[in-house]
Order: structure tokens, then C-alpha cells, then sequence
């Protein structure tokens, strides 16, 4: 049996053990169930115990014998039941703490954060930011703003495939500013070039009160660095709305 899975249910592998033993032999006194899963008569009652706490476990006295049985395996989806409730009521908690942590955030909003992501891996993280914080966002300003280039285009499309499937999927709009020839509308993106001959290796996002730039570094390795500053923010729209305009 692939234990894994009661390993999710937060049972370690000695309580595996013993549960997998009462299931197969039935009603079992300690003494007997810790010589047949070789494990000394105190772990052997420490994992009882624990598997009574979470309900996996019972027992009953026989001339004056505590001996312990295992509960209807069904109970499993009982614990799972009361995980999921728990994480729910967690996650709501969570929900209502969270503008609380933002305006101790946004006391420092003035002092740009800068962080530098690299590789793949690093370019992924912005883009799962970008979703994120964009998700957030009531749906009629659900809109960022990017300059975007081939080559960093081609680094994007590499560490997240399926980004802009999720964009949409999301009701996330762009407006897109080419800084060479190129490209082609995906849904929910409005594109205008720039069409200058050089290809830029930087790559732009512009979203929620956030810039970040998309590029490589000495070594050819792709890099990421993600500024989080309105002021910042504001500039660079401000900027790119202007372009944006005179070009259409």
C-alpha cells in the first residue's frame, strides 16, 4: 500500500504502522501489537494515543486487558472533511487580516523594494506576481501596461507557457507597447509599435503599483527585477500612456 497518501492526512510512519496492523489483526493489546510492528510498548502507545486524538482508533476492556481496534477506514474521509474545513476557515481568516498587513506595508510605500529574481524559475515568480496582484484588482481595472521585446518575449514564453491563457482566463487585460517589429494580439490585448530596427533584450510590466524589467545579464542568464513603489508605478504609466497616445 502507498502510504504517501496517509502521510498527507498527517499520520508519521510509525502511526502508519500500527493503524495498517489493527486493520489487518483486529482487537490487539499493546503489548502484542509492539512485538509485531518491533517497536518498543511506549511509541507503540504514544502512536495510540495519537491515532484516538484524531479518531483512527479505539479500544475496550477485556478482563481488565486495554485492548485498542481501528476505526471503519471511511473515517478517513472524515479527517480529510475536517482538514478542508479547517484550511477554509484558515483561508478566511487569512482574507481578513491581510488589509491590515497591507497598511503596515504601505507605511513604507515611499522607499522603493527592489528584488532581483534570476533564471527561469526567478521570471516565473514576476509573472505568478503579476496574476496575482492583478487578481486582486476589481475587473474594470484589471489592465497592466508592458514594453515588450523579442528576445525577452521568447525568455517569458519559456518560464510560462501557458501565461497568457491564464491572463484571459483571469479577465486580465494588457496594453502593449512593441519596441521592435513583430508580435501578434492573443485576447483581451491591445498592441502598438514602436518599430524601431533594434531588437532590446528588455522587457517592461507595468501593474499594480509595481515595474518590472525583464532582461539578461553578462553571462546571457535571464534576469528579473521587480521595483514595488507607487511613485515609481505612477511614473512609468504616466509615461507610458503618453507614448501610448502619440502612437496610435
Amino acid at each position: 500500500m502507498d502510504i504517501i497518501i496517509l502521510k498527507k492526512l498527517g499520520l508519521d510512519e510509525k502511526e502508519i504502522k500500527i493503524y495498517l496492523k489493527l486493520l489487518e489483526y483486529g482487537a490487539i493489546s499493546v503489548r502484542r501489537l509492539a512485538e509485531l510492528i518491533a517497536l518498543n510498548r511506549g511509541t507503540t502507545y504514544d502512536g495510540l494515543k495519537r491515532l484516538q486524538e484524531i479518531g483512527l482508533v479505539s479500544y475496550y476492556y477485556q478482563e481488565k486487558k486495554q485492548h485498542f481496534i481501528s476505526e471503519n477506514p471511511e473515517k478517513l474521509l472524515e479527517i480529510l472533511k475536517k482538514k478542508e474545513d479547517e484550511i477554509e476557515e484558515a483561508k478566511n481568516e487569512i482574507l481578513t487580516v491581510i488589509p491590515k498587513l497591507k497598511s503596515i506595508q504601505n507605511k513604507n510605500n515611499l522607499k522603493p523594494v527592489s528584488k532581483l529574481y534570476e533564471k527561469h524559475t526567478g521570471i516565473k515568480t514576476i509573472l505568478d506576481d503579476l496574476l496575482s496582484s492583478m487578481s486582486t484588482l476589481p475587473e474594470k481595472e484589471r489592465c497592466y501596461h508592458i514594453y515588450s521585446s523579442t528576445q525577452a518575449s521568447a525568455d517569458i514564453h519559456t518560464a510560462y507557457p501557458h501565461f497568457t491563457k491564464e491572463r484571459i482566463r483571469k479577465n486580465i487585460s494588457v496594453k502593449s507597447i512593441s519596441l521592435a517589429r513583430g508580435g501578434k494580439l492573443h485576447g483581451l490585448d491591445n498592441r502598438r509599435w514602436l518599430g524601431t530596427d533594434k531588437d532590446s533584450a528588455t522587457f517592461i510590466l507595468i501593474y499594480a503599483g509595481k515595474c518590472a524589467f525583464i532582461s539578461r545579464d553578462s553571462e546571457n542568464i535571464p534576469v528579473g527585477i521587480l521595483v514595488e513603489n507607487k511613485m515609481i508605478y505612477e511614473t512609468q504609466k504616466m509615461i507610458f500612456l503618453k507614448l501610448w497616445n502619440f502612437l496610435k
